[in-house]
Order: C-alpha cells, then sequence, then structure tokens
C-alpha cells in the first residue's frame, strides 16, 4: 500500500489466464478502484492510466520497474513472478493447474495513478 501511496508502484501485473479463468473482463482505462488497507478500510482512489497485454518474452525493464516490488530487470522481474505463478498455491486455484508459462504467455499489466488519498484513513500518516 505505501508503495502505492509513495508513487513507487505504478503498475500491477496478472496472468491473462487468471482474467479467463474468472470470466473478468480486462481493466479500461479510465476506471477507479479503492486501495484498501490491511483492515479492509478504504485508504485512496486510483485510477487506471494504462493496459498493456503483452507475451512474458516481451517484459521490459519498465515494467519490472513500474510493479515497484524492488525488480529493476525483467529477468529479475520474471524469476520471481514463475516463482510465484509456478507455486503449487497460486496453480491450485485453477480449473486445469497445469497451464504452460512460456515466452508467449500473456501477461495484462495495469497501469495506475493516485487520484484521491482518502483523509478518514489514519494509515496514511
Amino acid at each position: 500500500m505505501k508503495l502505492i501511496l509513495d508513487g513507487v508502484k505504478t503498475a500491477t501485473a496478472a496472468l491473462m489466464i487468471e482474467y479467463e479463468e474468472e470470466v473478468e473482463p480486462l481493466p479500461c482505462v479510465g476506471a477507479h478502484s479503492v486501495l484498501v488497507d490491511s483492515d479492509e478500510r478504504p485508504v485512496a482512489v486510483l485510477v487506471t492510466t494504462a493496459v498493456d497485454v503483452i507475451p512474458l518474452g516481451k517484459v521490459t525493464d519498465r515494467y519490472a520497474i513500474d510493479e515497484g516490488e524492488g525488480d529493476v530487470t525483467a529477468a529479475q522481474w520474471r524469476s520471481a513472478h514463475e516463482s510465484f505463478w509456478n507455486s503449487a498455491e497460486y496453480r491450485d486455484e485453477f480449473a486445469n493447474p497445469n497451464f504452460p508459462l512460456n515466452d508467449n504467455s500473456l501477461i495484462v499489466f495495469e497501469h495506475f495513478e493516485v487520484e484521491q488519498r482518502l483523509e478518514s484513513n489514519n494509515a496514511l500518516g
């Protein structure tokens, strides 16, 4: 949450298969969402500024940096995400947990910015 509020994390990534499995539409530019803290209290309003769908093999350093989780190269980002995406805990959530993960796997990057901080939350400092 702090990374988002500080402007360090300006994007998030998910496998396209997550959207397909949940029959969920992709994020839309201009859409708003509410960032909540660990107690589910609203902290800020986010607005989606861009949505990119790209193959895993085309992820660049810029995407890694924008996700704000400490990775500064695409290789670091990919290694960390593949570890998570290949974990039994993650894959057990899917109807077909044996889906392939390779250079052609589609990644949905949602870029966002904080549109409004919600003052009522004490966690904002």
